[in-house]
């Protein structure tokens, strides 16, 4: 156990060519390696055909969030370019800014990072269109802003950033000509709805609409949580030990619905499918003692590392994750640190797509 703690445990080597730039031609058409956490045995599937592995009664649980075009670039007082990154969907703000500061301007408030050539200063502004400028309020810890989007008069939050708003993709997806119309679509699953998200909860990348009534018509429920996948999902693990790394906060919803059919597919004898690493952790914050679910809308901090001891999930859907990242730690907790590398090294030796963008493993029992 105390290897499974150490950071430097779960390093692995990924070439580069494995890393996804794009997504499949067709979402259910992306390999998949299932992986039996009872007796070790692999296979290798087409994502389309992880329907034989479903059994009448089981339950699929999504995450139903949305990513939101986070990323707006603008520009400064002084003339200079700036990037501003959301890190958050923006709220109403709870006041006016203050007389001294110009005209009364309600708005949007949310916490932000700015990319700039130069350090902004407090109460400066960037103008990111026509209609919207931003006024950073306060400078906060690691390299954060508090930020307000001041509107134009009639136009709407959602308006102006699907207008002005970039997608953020993740780091290491890159190109040189960044963003495309392609990835406006399909860096966002088929059930995404409510907006909130600055990350895709990648796993249901896979799953179309065609695929998910095909599960459905099997005698499997479908039911949705929401997390609103945050910024800290990339923030890279600096303790050698583990447990000493402080996770991110990220707000979860559970309804009562799905709390309650949880608990009807586990007194039943079905199976909780989890997809991804997002709705695991939702599921797990739900849970109590003796395995029940309960309805919850709270700011989820549970850091899952080999160990812990779960409560609601049997399986879990997922892509392939960072070396010493937070989520690998999560799905090592599941099937074990060494038989999840294993796992890696043989996706690695046939070929798979790797991180957000790539290739799928379950892991079933």
């Amino acid at each position: 156990m105390q290897d499974d703690l150490s950071l430097q445990a779960y390093h692995y080597h990924l070439p580069g060519s494995h890393i996804a730039q794009h997504p499949a031609e067709q979402r259910d058409h992306s390999r998949l390696l299932t992986l039996n956490r009872d007796n070790g045995e692999i296979e290798h599937l087409q994502f389309h055909q992880i329907t034989k592995l479903f059994t009448p009664g089981d339950l699929l649980v999504i995450n139903d969030t949305r990513v939101f075009p986070a990323r707006l670039s603008g520009t400064k007082e002084s003339g200079g370019k700036a990037e501003v990154f959301l890190l958050g969907y923006p709220k109403p703000a709870a006041s006016a800014i203050d007389q001294a500061d110009g005209p009364d301007e309600p708005g949007f408030e949310c916490e932000a990072l700015i990319k700039s050539s130069r350090p902004p200063r407090p109460r400066s502004r960037i103008q990111l269109s026509d209609n919207c400028s931003c006024i950073l309020l306060e400078k906060m810890n690691r390299g954060k802003w508090l930020v307000r989007l001041c509107l134009a008069a009639g136009v709407q939050l959602d308006y102006l950033l699907d207008r002005s708003g970039d997608i953020p993709l993740p780091p290491y997806i890159r190109r040189p000509d960044g963003t495309s119309d392609e990835d406006a679509r399909r860096y966002q699953t088929v059930y995404a709805k409510r907006p909130g998200a600055v990350a895709a909860p990648t796993a249901g990348l896979h799953f179309t609409e065609d695929l998910l009534a095909k599960i459905k018509s099997f005698g499997v429920q479908v039911s949705p949580i929401t997390l609103h996948v945050g910024y800290g999902t990339f923030a890279p693990v600096q303790e050698e030990q583990i447990t000493n790394h402080q996770i991110h906060r990220e707000f979860v919803t559970i309804s009562e619905q799905t709390a309650r059919l949880i608990n009807q597919t586990r007194s039943a004898g079905g199976r909780v499918w989890a997809v991804g690493t997002t709705t695991l952790r939702a599921l797990e914050f739900c849970g109590v003692e003796g395995g029940t679910a309960r309805a919850i809308a709270d700011w989820c901090s549970l850091y899952i590392v080999p160990g812990y001891k779960f409560r609601i999930i049997d399986n879990l859907i997922t892509n392939f994750h960072l070396p010493q990242s937070s989520l690998l730690f999560l799905v090592a907790a599941l099937c074990g640190r060494q038989r999840l590398l294993d796992c890696y090294r043989i996706a690695i030796e046939h070929d798979y797509r790797f991180y957000s963008y790539g290739d799928a493993m379950a892991i079933i029992k």
